[in-house]
Order: C-alpha cells, then structure tokens, then sequence
C-alpha cells in the first residue's frame, strides 16, 4: 500500500471502531490489529488515537454541512428550504450511520469543536436568515430567529438520533414530513410574546 492508501485504511477502520466502541473504547492497539498494522504506523500516520479520531470527526462535518448547505442554499421558499435541510441531515443518518454516531457522541477531553452541538448550531445560524423572513412577514420579532433557529435545528437532529436508533420503523421522507410539519405549522401559530402557561 502506498503511504496515501494506508492512511486511507487507518480513518476507514479508524471510522468503523469509533462508532462501534466511541472515542474511549477504542485503541491505537484495536485499531492497528485490524488494520493489520503496527501501533507506530497508527502513531505515524496520526500521532496517537486523538489525531485519528479528529481527522475522522472533521470528515464527518464536512460531509453533513456539505449536505446541508446544499439544501439551504438551492431556490424555494422558506418551508421547501426547510424540507430539504430536514432530509439531507435525515439523509446523512440513514446513508452515514457510522458518521452519525460519532458525532452524537462526546468528543474527547478539550476538543473545543467537531461534536454534533457545535456543527447543529453551525447549522442553525444558516437558517437564522429564513427564519427571520418568516417572522418579518408575520409581524414578529426577527430579533428571536436565531433561538428558534437553535430549536428547528435541534428537533431535526434530535429526531434524527431517534429514527437511527428506533430500526427505521419509518421512511426517511415520513420523518422529515413529520418533523417540517411540526415545525413549520407551529411557526404559523406562534404567539407574538409567548409565556408559559403553567
């Protein structure tokens, strides 16, 4: 194998132990047994478990908010736009499992970036604009786009976990029907200055 091709394997059976085992189950050991390599090649390659685990954590979010982006940055309306967002993020769950559980996973001790959290609210500030549109046009504060844009993005990823988890007992386009429809109805229904009622 060439120096790009072992590197290659070492983030695929890299990817494949993280996801079976998370960042503190798995091992520069595990991981060079399967590859059929030794620790120093890992060590070589990656400097230890931390630098593999970060190269593979960064593939995933540049995978997802590519998707992502794509989705809100294609022409539609407000809600079409959502849709789409709602299926490509549902989309890299079904289609990139592994990836996603990585992600929903804690990162490792002083990992500033790359977990889930961070890349949903990267997200979010995406569809903060769309948001802040819909609100205008309906007499509310824009000023509130970018919480309920945290909240959107959250219900997506957290129905996302779900859906993964619960043996995809429904369609990708159900889910993402079901969640825009919560979503997007609720918005039409939004109180100007909402409180608690209890």
């Amino acid at each position: 194998m060439t120096g790009v091709q072992r590197r290659e394997q070492l983030i695929a059976v890299g990817r494949k132990s993280f996801a079976e085992k998370g960042f503190e189950g798995s091992s520069v050991e595990e991981i060079a047994s399967r590859a059929k390599v030794s620790k120093p090649v890992v060590y070589e390659h990656f400097g230890g478990k931390e630098g593999l685990y970060a190269v593979v954590v960064d593939r995933e979010i540049a995978d997802l908010t590519a998707r992502v982006t794509d989705a809100l940055s294609s022409e539609g309306s407000a809600r079409t736009l959502i849709e789409r967002a709602a299926l490509a993020l549902i989309g890299y769950v079904e289609e990139e499992t592994d990836g996603f559980r990585i992600l929903v996973r804690d990162s490792p001790p002083g990992q500033q970036t790359g977990s889930l959290a961070s890349l949903m609210s990267d997200v979010a500030t995406q569809v903060e604009h769309l948001l802040a549109a819909q609100f205008r046009a309906r007499g509310l504060e824009a000023k509130t786009a970018p919480m309920y844009a945290q909240m959107l993005v959250g219900m997506v990823a957290l129905t996302g976990g779900w859906w993964m988890d619960s043996n995809r007992k429904f369609s990708r386009e159900d889910v993402a029907a079901h969640v825009v429809n919560l979503a997007w109805n609720g918005l039409t229904g939004l109180e100007k200055n909402p409180t608690l009622h209890a």
